[in-house]
């Protein structure tokens, strides 16, 4: 079955508002871009987005946030963007804050049909307890918070043990990018571009890959797959200057020396750090 569709527009075409949105990537590795543009263009808004953080201020999903198309987000990590925190303090954006190996397995488990795991992760904190605010209002007030989750004491090697229950991830989109990916949907990351692009895969309905370099079924060596066809609906084949359009979220330099030691130049700010 050949997944290529024309666009990214056709793509997101369907993607209605209110719809949850699973979304690759780390800070800004890995993230499909090109498909969060589209969306941007398209006007949708109220979504709910899984991702493990939302982009930068005006790039990747921070693009979003900023357009006030974001109402809620499931994610680890606040990371580098002010325009997150702001909106989340100032009550525009419910925040489900969650640890990120437990996001990562939620999402996994998502796509595998497991509906939950018991996890040790948070026991004896808010994240099991409850508590956590996950929306304030405009005067700084909790309104939203977490509720408690169920605990269960297990048998282990070294004795009882307490574990939290938490419940899987599926979500009505997924968007992932990928390095190579051919026609039938079949995909491969590039390093540690990979991340979250499998779990977001898995863990979407429908998911939707944009690829850097589209090759034809069979070109891709099987054992070289890392998620399989199956998980992906529709495919989005980059041009290169798409494929080449990547920011580097926090750029760190050191000073280039000659042979007796003397400091030249700043590696990155000539050469540029690539991600």
């Amino acid at each position: 079955m050949d997944k290529v569709v024309s666009s990214a527009a056709e793509a997101v075409a369907d993607i209605p508002d209110g719809a949850t949105l699973a979304v690759g990537g780390f800070g800004l590795c890995g993230i499909p871009s090109v498909l969060i543009d589209a969306i941007l263009e398209a006007g949708t808004t109220d979504l709910e987005a899984v991702s493990n953080n939302c982009g930068v201020d005006e790039w990747g999903l921070g693009r979003l946030l900023f357009a006030k198309r974001i109402r809620r987000m499931i994610s680890s990590y606040v990371g580098e963007n002010k325009e997150f925190a702001r909106q989340y303090l100032s009550g525009e954006l419910e925040v489900e804050l969650t640890p990120q190996g437990t996001l990562a397995e939620r999402m996994r488990a998502g796509g595998s049909g497991i509906p939950g795991f018991y996890t040790a992760t948070g026991v004896g904190t808010q994240v099991a307890e409850g508590g956590l605010p996950w929306k304030y209002d405009d005067s700084g007030n909790v309104i939203v918070s977490s509720p408690p989750k169920e605990t269960k004491v297990f048998a282990t090697a070294e004795g009882e043990k307490e574990y939290v229950l938490e419940e899987a991830i599926v979500a009505d989109f997924g968007l992932v990018r990928a390095w190579k990916g051919d026609r039938h949907g079949n995909l491969v990351y590039r390093q540690s571009a990979r991340n979250f692009n499998p779990l977001a895969a898995m863990c979407g309905r429908v998911t939707i890959a944009e690829v850097e370099e589209l090759v034809e079924p069979g070109e891709l060596d099987p054992n070289d797959v890392h998620t399989p066809g199956v998980y992906v609906q529709r495919v989005v084949a980059l041009t290169p200057e798409q494929a080449a359009d990547k920011k580097i979220e926090k750029v760190t330099t050191r000073p280039r020396l000659d042979s007796s030691g003397d400091a030249l130049v700043d590696d990155a700010a000539t050469h540029g750090l690539g991600g």
